[in-house]
């Protein structure tokens, strides 16, 4: 009745599992009431579901290892997703035989971000701007007041100041740049971000493969109508991830080929944020124009750094995943700009057989990625391991069946933004809508769906 469990990613990894013989060593009293409460837990699934494997992969210790989610779900009274996906998938896959058990105590609880920190504090023209249209500075305590900025979308006025806002804030980026990692930001291309933790499943790589295919388009024909833009990232890899620090070296290698290139000068820039930390993200998501947000569908929990960039204006590009569902549900096809599989369809297609080598084969825009990286950049690097993990490793997370969509979405979105009117329409919109992710929703709901608190 005082314990609650709130699950925040999906991934195996972060499903910790310790090994027994070490808790026995270190904490033999807290061994001894886990072994008491793994008994008990034994009992009641047996009397639930017989002697098949559920009562098996649901035990807290086996197989020499005590596994933490187990426990949680014996002895939490609310098990959690931290977004309306999330939790579905908490109950219908991750967690489905316990949901069987107790669906009443499985709910969840969309994240959120402080806006007076993420928008007022980091972005004060824009709450400058705010504050004129709504007549004070009340959305700080009332973020839901965030909506009444809407009408203002079709403001050409308005539409001005929006822009006019975010080209002071790239010169403060690009300032920060300069100071940070020496890198000069060309401040009239679309600033494009991907800011996050490096892992596979959020999908930098599949970045990287529309880089690499603009790159090329350039080369093919330096004459096409082309909408600079400068691709930032900002990541950090866990220490023993070989695979994300792989793909932080290939982002660093595209960045030194690109900016040797002369057929990219002032057309295309790539930028890796040396040292990304919350002092540079809020450096960053004043100036950001389009967040990518390109999970593979059905893996990320939530996000908040999707939250905080909506929140300063920029507009995503993004699969139905995390709380990317709940954004497209209050900003629609007109302000968000969907791609991908859903997370049904990927593991539809898991099971009737992925290829992604037949993919590649039929795709002569993937076929030319993967031989680019295969025979390496100006550098001396090549990438011919990650190819191969792609093509021959079963690619894991979809990226070469999600790039056509991609590439696509992303065209289609460069087409509107290309007109400064709509770049600064989509931006008003974004914010408006973005009360919803405020912390201050996600406390209240806390409040009063798991911990019954009387306000």
């Amino acid at each position: 009745n005082c314990v609650a469990y709130t699950n925040h990613t999906v991934m195996s990894e972060a499903l910790e599992t310790w090994p027994q013989d070490l808790i026995q060593k270190l904490l033999p009293r807290v061994w001894e009431i886990m072994c008491e409460i793994n008994r008990r837990w034994c009992e009641y699934l047996v009397k639930n579901f017989g002697n098949d494997q559920r009562v098996g992969a649901n035990l807290i210790i086996r197989d020499g290892s005590v596994h933490m989610a187990n426990l949680c779900l014996a002895a939490c009274f609310k098990v959690n997703g931290v977004s309306s996906l999330h939790g579905d998938i908490l109950k219908n896959e991750l967690f489905k035989d316990i949901y069987s058990l107790r669906p009443e105590r499985f709910t969840y609880v969309t994240n959120g971000i402080d806006h007076r920190r993420w928008l007022a504090q980091i972005n004060p023209r824009l709450h400058g701007l705010v504050c004129d249209l709504l007549g004070g500075d009340e959305y700080l305590t009332k973020p839901e007041e965030l909506i009444r900025l809407r009408p203002f979308a079709d403001d050409a006025g308005v539409r001005e100041r929006m822009n006019e806002i975010k080209r002071l804030n790239k010169a403060d980026f690009a300032r920060f740049a300069v100071k940070n990692d020496g890198f000069a930001l060309n401040t009239y291309a679309i600033m494009d971000v991907q800011v996050k933790r490096l892992h596979e499943y959020k999908r930098q790589l599949l970045c990287a493969m529309l880089i690499t295919h603009l790159q090329q388009q350039l080369h093919d024909d330096p004459n096409m109508d082309f909408l600079p833009c400068t691709f930032v990232f900002g990541a950090k890899a866990a220490a023993g991830y070989k695979t994300a620090k792989r793909i932080i070296e290939l982002l660093c290698s595209l960045q030194a080929d690109i900016a040797a290139d002369p057929l990219c000068r002032d057309k295309l820039q790539v930028y890796f944020m040396q040292n990304y930390r919350v002092s540079a993200a809020e450096a960053l998501m004043p100036a950001a124009q389009v967040s990518e947000q390109i999970s593979t569908a059905g893996k990320e929990a939530s996000g908040t750094g999707n939250m905080k960039l909506m929140l300063n204006g920029a507009v995503t590009i993004g699969t139905l995943d995390g709380a990317n569902v709940e954004m497209y549900q209050h900003l629609g096809d007109e302000n968000m700009f969907l791609f991908g599989l859903h997370a049904d369809e990927v593991e539809s297609l898991r099971a009737r057989g992925y290829d992604p080598k037949a993919v590649s084969d039929a795709d002569p825009a993937i076929h030319n990625i993967m031989t680019r990286w295969s025979r390496g950049f100006a550098d001396g690097k090549n990438y011919s391991d990650l190819v191969s993990q792609l093509l021959f490793g079963g690619d894991q997370y979809m990226l070469l069946a999600d790039f056509d969509s991609y590439l696509k979405c992303h065209q289609r979105l460069y087409t509107a933004i290309s007109d400064p009117g709509e770049l600064a329409r989509l931006a008003l919109v974004n914010v408006a809508e973005s009360g919803v992710f405020a912390a201050d929703r996600a406390v209240r709901e806390y409040a009063r769906d798991i911990w019954r608190i009387d306000a």
